[in-house]
């Protein structure tokens, strides 16, 4: 079987690495003019297109290196993690309400956005922004019809030595949590767990990357229960892909993870974290500040509307504003640090004519998971930091920001009315509703407010008539990114997610082109957390930056890469598997 390409977290040389560096020899006479008579050593200026985590984070370990470094950004720094002022609803010196694209959740296996957070200064804090997280410690997965709660437990563990025997009564513990499933499913799914984390990287990425997750956890003809946990929670509820295109590769490792790191393996921190405030204070605007006080130049409202092509590298880039005024501004690199969707936009013929490969980026498929926010006259009672709503049709989760910031909120908020704020992700916009019996993406901004209320009170007692009564809510918040269209009967997303089907890594594009002076950078890139998620950004924009430094012949030290955690102890097994994948046989523990 026919290998995939290599994984770009590893080390070593590959033959597209040697093709590369043979490339950066020749880059003088590739570059624009202004370039190509300088030393490597003084061609220094970069254009970081997009100010979202990736871009920020690119521009971080640039500026500390010593580059000339602009970000350029069309609506606002901090990209889908930042906070979105609600304008005009502070009163009395209060700031506005705070909405967001979504809630920031900080699972304990993220390595490479707690590094930035630590190298970020805030003020009385030893360890920077990093500081400002904290452990997650109340969740609850609720259930609907009945259907008992699920209450996440505290995992514990030394970090220590590891093997299958933990791993199996670890997850059998988590699973029999739930008091749904039967003996036999409980065992199916641990089977199934076992079996990823004993494959080798060639069947995971040969064999697991081509198999969707509703067929790898072989879902079908299983209980509701079964379909719902193992199938629909862990693909719609945490990645927002559905468990019929999802790949088994992403999925498998991303449950491999959060179970590691529960038990103290691989971990920054616990299981999860949280911010203690609105996230552009507790780390956006710190970090912005930082960079601009080293020298970092932004400029927002700047949409990046084409590549402009010159002596085989990119000479500049086209930017309009919001006035619809056209300029070009030029550097020596340049880091593609948007959106999948915004960077498909500039793959012009004269860009695909450099890099054909990139052509494959137009085929990523992308999903929606935005936010929307109640803000509450009161703190109810019964909800605790975090709930996943499981059997909702559009698969809510939540969190009570009184239970997480350290705020006032009515002093320090709004109009001094609203006690609380209830975030919400929708990761599911395609499945019809209990109240409208229409997908999300149909229903106008106040059905879409109406419906995720109905969704959360059918979860909870006297279906929430004590813990959410209607008059609870004060307003409500949409992110903007959701734009309406009344005669189309359908709303529009400005910020979708960019979402792992099976067969998608072929397609993700490696940090450095076969464009000399351009680097890919985003969370639809190739990364090892190979996730859309802020940590899969940040990665991309370190692994860009290191492409750079390469095809510039910098002498400054590389940045530092954080891989997913790989347990040394099943190294023998997965070596078993990787012969045994070589010669077409199935992997070991694959027998049920």
């Amino acid at each position: 079987m026919p290998m995939p390409d290599e994984h770009p977290a590893r080390d070593g040389i590959t033959r597209r690495r040697m093709l590369s560096g043979t490339a950066a020899v020749g880059a003088a006479t590739l570059l624009p003019a202004r370039s190509a008579h300088a030393a490597p050593g003084t061609r220094r200026k970069v254009a970081v297109l997009g100010g979202g985590m990736s871009g920020l984070a690119a521009a971080h370990e640039l500026i500390e290196r010593g580059f000339d470094v602009t970000v350029f950004e069309r609506k606002a720094l901090g990209g889908k993690a930042r906070s979105i002022p609600v304008e005009g609803t502070g009163k009395g010196g209060r700031k506005d309400l705070q909405g967001e694209h979504g809630f920031r959740f900080f699972p304990g296996f993220y390595r490479n956005v707690p590094d930035s957070m630590r190298r970020t200064p805030f003020p009385g804090n030893a360890n920077g922004v990093h500081d400002n997280m904290f452990p997650l410690s109340s969740t609850r997965i609720s259930r609907n019809g009945g259907r008992s709660d699920i209450i996440v437990p505290e995992l514990t563990g030394s970090g220590g030595d590891l093997d299958l025997s933990v791993l199996t009564e670890t997850l059998t513990g988590l699973i029999e949590q739930a008091g749904a499933l039967p003996p036999d499913e409980i065992a199916l799914f641990v089977n199934r767990f076992i079996v990823y984390v004993t494959s080798s990287e060639e069947r995971r990425l040969g064999q697991w990357e081509n198999v969707t997750w509703w067929e790898y956890v072989r879902a079908e003809g299983r209980s509701e229960d079964y379909r719902a946990i193992v199938a629909r929670f862990l693909t719609r509820g945490l990645v927002a892909v559905k468990e019929q295109v999802a790949s088994t590769r992403t999925v498998g490792a991303m449950g491999q993870a959060f179970l590691l790191s529960g038990i103290g393996l691989g971990a920054d921190g616990g299981l999860a974290r949280m911010l203690n405030a609105p996230t552009n204070e507790a780390w956006i605007d710190p970090w912005v500040s930082y960079l601009r006080d080293r020298g970092v130049r932004f400029e927002v409202g700047q949409t990046v509307e084409a590549l402009e092509i010159a002596s085989g590298g990119v000479r500049s880039v086209r930017l309009v504003d919001a006035a619809g005024r056209r300029r070009s501004a030029d550097a020596d690199w340049f880091v593609s640090a948007m959106p999948v969707e915004r960077a498909r936009a500039l793959l012009s013929p004269a860009v695909l004519a450099l890099d054909p490969a990139l052509e494959s980026i137009k085929d990523l498929h992308t999903e929606w998971m935005n936010g929307l926010q109640f803000f509450l006259r009161r703190t109810p009672d019964g909800i605790p930091q975090e709930v996943n709503f499981m059997d909702s049709p559009w698969q809510l989760t939540a969190v009570l920001q009184s239970r997480l910031w350290d705020r006032d909120i009515p002093a320090d908020y709004g109009d001094g009315n609203v006690l609380d704020s209830l975030s919400l992700d929708i990761s599911d916009w395609d499945t019809p509703g209990i109240v409208y019996g229409k997908p999300a993406k149909r229903c106008s901004p106040a059905q879409v407010a109406k419906e995720a209320w109905a969704q959360m009170k059918d979860h909870l007692e006297d279906t929430g008539r004590s813990v959410l009564p209607d008059d609870l809510v004060h307003s409500w918040f949409l992110d903007p990114a959701i734009s309406w269209d009344a005669s189309a009967g359908r709303s529009s997303n400005d910020e979708p997610l960019m979402v792992n089907t099976v067969g998608s890594w072929q397609k993700r594009p490696h940090p450095r082109t076969e464009i000399p002076n351009l680097f890919m950078a985003g969370d639809y890139v190739r990364t090892g957390v190979d996730l859309a998620t802020m940590e899969g950004a940040n990665e991309s924009g370190r692994a860009a930056v290191n492409a750079l430094l390469d095809a510039a012949g910098s002498p400054a030290e590389r940045v530092r890469v954080w891989p997913l955690y790989q347990p040394p102890e099943l190294d023998g097994l997965k070596e078993i598997d990787a012969r045994r994948f070589r010669a077409g046989r199935p992997n070991l523990f694959d027998t049920m």
